[in-house]
């Protein structure tokens, strides 16, 4: 007992903000604050004001490790990674996420960041997977609603580690063929065919970020143009899944997406493909796969870019 009542006294006499917390509430019916009290004293009101330079001054708790996986780099004589996702850096803060366009990558660490934005709702969801050098795998996730509001609205967040082993998942996905085809592209089911016109559906888009480039892919609508990106969507929406049910209830259907994928196969075994979008934004310099990238996944016989199936994991 006398070790606890010095412990508290040494804290009142350190900061006198701090001994707040350990005053007693007052018994009975409090009078109300004095007629021109400020509306921030008479909310707390009968405890009086904290220090308005100690909110300046004393030290803030450090981020934890899941909400900046990359934190405390410093850049040396390398340069940032040139990113042409179409995020703005001040876009990353309402979100509460470092920008990407931020972040510095040593040897085989990655970055999948995915953007999904259904057409006819202004809820949105953001998935950042992290893999560092040192074999561990982050899940940083935000959703919220991205309209007629200077913020993001009712916007909810979780920053985790995932359990070991999830890693290996995702650095295999460096080297997918989806990240040679084009940035946007159009379903085309054949020459005797119109191609369709997209007016619902969801949009997917997905950056993936290694030492030295980045590459950025944008899927929507179609249920065979997400197919093409099925492989990468699976494993990062369901790393995210099961932390909050706040998120969860986003994607009532969970994390799969075989119907896609399927969409993809047949679209492709009957003569289609996936056209590059002739007003898409061409990809920045640099981005495309290094050359031991490309021989480590050397493309299908007969198929060109934008229009290969992707493996199943099934």
């Amino acid at each position: 007992m006398r070790r606890l009542a010095l412990a508290l006294l040494l804290i009142a006499a350190a900061n006198p903000t701090q001994a707040q917390l350990f005053r007693r509430a007052p018994s009975g019916p409090v009078a109300a604050p004095p007629p021109g009290t400020p509306p921030a004293e008479a909310e707390i009101w009968p405890f009086p004001p904290p220090d308005p330079k100690a909110w300046w001054d004393e030290k803030r708790p450090a981020a934890p490790e899941t909400a900046d996986p990359l934190g405390g780099r410093r850049l040396g004589g390398a340069r940032l990674i040139p990113v042409d996702s179409g995020v703005d850096p001040s876009t990353y803060r309402l979100w509460g996420l470092v920008p990407l366009q931020w972040q510095i990558l040593h040897g085989d660490e990655m970055v999948l960041e995915i953007w999904v934005r259904p057409a006819r709702t202004v809820r949105q969801t953001v998935v950042r997977i992290t893999v560092r050098r040192d074999g561990r795998a982050f899940v940083q996730a935000r959703a919220g609603l991205a309209c007629c509001e200077a913020g993001i609205a009712r916007r909810i967040g979780f920053d985790a580690e995932l359990p070991a082993g999830q890693a290996a998942a995702f650095l295999v996905l460096r080297s997918h063929p989806m990240w040679t085809a084009s940035r946007d592209v159009r379903v085309s089911q054949g020459p005797d065919l119109a191609e369709g016109v997209c007016v619902d559906g969801t949009d997917y888009d997905l950056t993936l970020m290694v030492p030295g480039r980045s590459r950025s892919l944008r899927r929507s609508c179609d249920n065979a143009a997400v197919g093409e990106v099925a492989d990468a969507l699976e494993p990062a929406l369901r790393a995210a899944i099961g932390h909050d049910p706040r998120f969860d209830v986003i994607f009532p259907g969970g994390a799969s997406f075989a119907g896609a994928r399927d969409a993809y196969r047949d679209l492709v075994s009957h003569g289609g493909l996936l056209k590059p979008d002739p007003h898409a934004r061409p990809q920045p310099p640099g981005v495309a796969p290094g050359p031991d990238e490309a021989a480590a996944t050397p493309p299908a016989p007969g198929v060109g870019p934008g229009s290969r199936p992707a493996p199943s994991p099934r």
